[in-house]
């Protein structure tokens, strides 16, 4: 009886250990970073979440002239858009002045240069192999 307990913990551990490998990373490097002040946020969205609600996983990182680089790990494979923002003055939210946003900002995919980001423009697949991708602000 106690082999048996015991191979099923050993069995257990295993597959939550596979499950873990199952996931990815998803490196976005954000260009043209034009001030050290304050901190890039970065949130990996779904349809469901995009503009919406904080990402399924967000990171940050603090903010640096050129270019930052933030990692999303062990993440799923499934339809993804990325949005980030320079939070210069590190107040959590995006700044805005008469409904035009006043910090940096950029998603994956392409920007809608005459309104918000659209899912469906910013999405992008993320399958079993790792995924790196350029925002410019």
């Amino acid at each position: 009886m106690k082999k048996l307990a015991l191979l099923i913990v050993f069995l257990a551990t295993v597959s939550i250990t596979a499950q873990d490998a199952i996931g990815v990373t998803v490196s976005v490097t954000i260009e043209n970073v034009l001030s050290d002040k304050g901190t890039i946020i970065a949130g990996l969205h779904t349809a469901e979440t995009f503009m919406k609600a904080p990402g399924v996983v967000n990171t940050t990182a603090p903010a640096k002239v050129g270019s930052t680089t933030l990692k999303f790990d062990n993440i799923t494979p499934g339809t993804y858009a990325v949005m980030v923002i320079h939070d210069a003055n590190d107040n959590k939210q995006m700044d805005m002045l008469n409904g035009m946003p006043q910090e940096s900002y950029g998603n994956s995919g392409e920007m809608n240069l005459y309104g918000p980001p659209m899912f469906d423009s910013s999405k992008f697949e993320v399958t079993t192999e790792n995924k790196e991708i350029n925002i410019r602000f």
